[in-house]
């Protein structure tokens, strides 16, 4: 990675452009100014948005870490580092994708880097491609959870339209229970457990049983342990 050459700069987005905005962003944090403008460059490079900062600090004020895309973070910086930057993240609910890339690394640093699901953790000086396979590794893991997210959150609504007898059913079916079984247990007739597990189906955006029973798998944790009955 170059870092004698005069680089452009880039700003941070505004909130407007940041919601607009359909490509990934970039976010380079690092102390560093020589080595945020080589970055910024390469990333520009690569037909990407680059946005950089000096602290992790000035990333959290900016308040974009709610972009698509992901981070190249530095470890050791004034103020918080690195890996609290990360940790705050994961405490936050937002699992964006880090790259790691300091001069300062160590083994347990990276054991800890990567058992918090940090993407990649890298020593300076790195080779571009690498850093780059990086970085596109990192933007289509957040691709792949953004669209896992808008799957669970079209079937959590999905599921609000189903009616306490339905989700009832929709359990039972889940756990891989025959129509009978169900019926007996729930004291009706096979024939109106027939018809609440089609009215399920429908709601849901079912096409087969199969496809129920994924939907009912994309839901949190906690709403299948409730049986989806009540949330």
């Amino acid at each position: 990675m170059r870092i004698d050459q005069p680089l452009r700069k880039t700003a941070p987005l505004s909130r407007q452009q940041k919601n607009e905005a359909i490509e990934p962003i970039v976010i380079i944090v690092d102390d560093d100014a020589a080595v945020r403008e080589a970055l910024s460059e390469l990333i520009l490079s690569a037909g990407l948005h680059p946005v950089s900062f000096a602290s992790t600090q000035e990333v959290l004020d900016a308040d974009i870490l709610d972009s698509p895309g992901c981070l190249i973070l530095d470890v050791r910086m004034p103020g918080a580092s690195g890996l609290h930057l990360q940790h705050h993240l994961l405490e936050s609910g937002n699992a964006k994708p880090i790259i790691f890339l300091t001069g300062h690394g160590d083994i347990p640093m990276t054991v800890q880097a990567m058992k918090a699901g940090a993407v990649d953790f890298l020593t300076k000086p790195v080779r571009d491609q690498t850093l780059l396979d990086a970085v596109i590794a990192g933007i289509a893991l957040d691709a792949a959870r953004r669209a896992n997210a808008l799957v669970v959150k079209r079937n959590i609504e999905r599921l609000v339209t189903l009616t306490h007898r339905e989700r009832e059913i929709l359990r039972e079916v889940a756990r891989g229970r025959l129509n009978k079984q169900i019926a007996f247990d729930l004291g009706i007739s096979a024939v109106t457990v027939k018809l609440h597990r089609a009215n399920a189906m429908r709601k849901m955006g079912a096409g087969s049983i199969g496809e129920l029973i994924r939907a009912w798998e994309t839901l949190p944790a906690a709403i299948r342990e409730a049986g989806g009955v009540s949330f």
